[in-house]
This record gives structure tokens, sequence and C-alpha cells, in this order.
């Protein structure tokens, strides 16, 4: 019991610390009001639903694509790749994305920014010939050179990409209800459930009859 009170102590102290933060104030990135619509997001379950449909975009389709040294142009490989994206997006049209680029160590911060925001505009106008609405799709923000795969000054392909995300839902603020697309999908993976073989029984089991091998009575 002692340890318990303990440990609660030491949590109440932790909280004390904090009591000024406003809840959420963690994932604000200097803007008025994100912390307050994540916490809007969060109590009318459209966050969960967003983390959750991103988990399963990352999970099913190639998120990344890379790209060629000082370039925006989009290799073979990067064109497969971001087809199988418009294919998942097409199931899920109540879904928002987002492109975020990036570049490799070689060059100056703000030449590698502007690079960054090419590729991902480059990616969007991709997704948008393949029949993925423009407005569902964002190209807003580079990370430049500030995050990469690989740490090196030296030119690095995996850190020259394009990684895409879900953003959200068209509707901000709560989630969009089930359309026949996205029941569709639904239906497809409990069919695919149902579709699941028992393993064949191969073991011969004897049937006794009562009263040894003679006839019936």
């Amino acid at each position: 019991m002692r340890i318990i009170l303990s440990a609660a102590s030491l949590l109440a102290l932790a909280a004390c610390g904090d009591m000024n933060k406003e809840l959420g104030a963690e994932v604000d990135s200097g803007h008025f009001g994100e912390a307050t619509m994540n916490n809007s997001l969060i109590q009318s379950g459209a966050a969960d639903y967003r983390i959750q449909l991103g988990q399963r975009f990352a999970r099913e389709v190639p998120s990344t694509i890379t790209f060629p040294f000082n370039s925006a142009a989009l290799t073979p490989e990067a064109r497969g790749i971001l087809d199988h994206q418009a294919n998942w997006m097409s199931q899920f049209p109540e879904l928002r994305f987002s492109v975020y680029g990036h570049t490799d160590l070689v060059g100056s911060n703000a030449y590698n920014k502007a690079l960054g925001k090419k590729r991902a505009q480059a990616v969007v106008a991709y997704l948008g010939s393949r029949g993925i609405a423009r407005a569902r799709l964002e190209a807003l923000v580079s990370y430049g050179e500030t995050r990469p795969v690989v740490m090196t000054q030296s030119p690095e392909e995996q850190n020259r990409r394009t990684v895409t995300e879900v953003a959200g839902f068209i509707q901000k603020g709560k989630p969009v209800p089930i359309n026949g697309k996205y029941a569709a999908v639904i239906m497809r993976e409990y069919i695919e459930l149902g579709k699941r073989r028992h393993p064949p029984n191969t073991e011969v089991q004897p049937i006794l009859v009562p009263g040894g091998t003679g006839g019936g009575g």
C-alpha cells in the first residue's frame, strides 16, 4: 500500500509541474488553436479514426518514393508506387492526404526546402492525374533537409524522398458517415476472412459398436 501511495504522489507532483500547460499543447506547433482542435478531434473520435486509417495506409501501401539527385522528376518505380497510393485513396474518398517533401544534406537549407516542396508538388500533380481530387491532396509542408533517414553529408537516395500520409477527413472536426465505397472495402475484408479453409482432418477415428461384432438385436 505504501508503494502505491508513493507512486501516486510522484504522479501528482509531475502533474503539478504541467498544471499551466493546455491539454494537447505538446502537439501545438505554434499556430493558434491547434491544441484546442486536437482536443476536439480526440473527443469526437475523429482523431482515432484518422490514426487508424493512417496506420492502415502505411501498412497496406508503400508511402515513400525516392528521387534522383537534385531533381523532382518521378522515376518509373516512383510512378508505380504512386499508382498503388492512388488506388488506395480512391477506396477512401472521405480522407485527405498530405505529401511531405524531403532532400538529402547536400546544398543549402533554403535550396533544399524549395526542392522538397517541388517534389511534394510533383507527387500531388501525379496523384491528381490518376483521378484523386486535388482538394484531397496537400503539398504545403517541406521538411527540406531537416529529417534525414540516413545521417550523412553525402548524396543519399533514401533522404531524397516524399512521404504520403493520411491528414484527416474532408469534413474537418468529425468523421464523415460511411459511404458505399468504404462499406465495400469492409465487406470485401469480411468475405476474405470467410474464405479461410479449415485444415483437413486426416486422422481416422474407429467407430465402436456396443455388444461386439454381432448383428443388431
